[in-house]
């Protein structure tokens, strides 16, 4: 893999890293504790804040693993071993890595 692809996938990466970051910052406050206030809030109500609260944690959560998974790219890409399978050392298509940018395997040894 030439040095433009590299730059190319570690600046959309990095883009990526950086909406996750966003999308975190505008998802706590559905995260936050939902007050019971029965006067407020009938006990429906409350029930789907409590459903719209774990949604938004696992959403979370999601963030999470996916941004974890971008900076293990990043690495990837400084130690020259990103677009390579960690199994078998094959090549991984470009095709797969614009799917999943922090790929680290190959079809064949993701399916096997």
């Amino acid at each position: 893999m030439n040095d433009t692809v590299l730059a190319e996938f570690k600046a959309r990466i990095k883009a990526r890293l950086s909406a996750l970051a966003e999308q975190s910052d505008s998802g706590k406050k559905a995260q936050a504790v939902v007050e019971l206030d029965q006067q407020a809030v009938g006990r429906l109500s409350r029930m789907d804040a409590l459903q719209s609260q774990a949604m938004a944690k696992a959403q979370q959560a999601n963030r999470d693993l996916e941004t974890h998974r971008l900076q293990i790219a990043l690495s990837r890409i400084q130690e020259g071993e990103f677009g390579y399978c960690e199994d078998c050392g094959d090549e991984i298509p470009a095709g797969r890595l614009n799917l999943d940018l922090a790929a680290t395997k190959c079809v064949s040894c993701a399916s096997g």
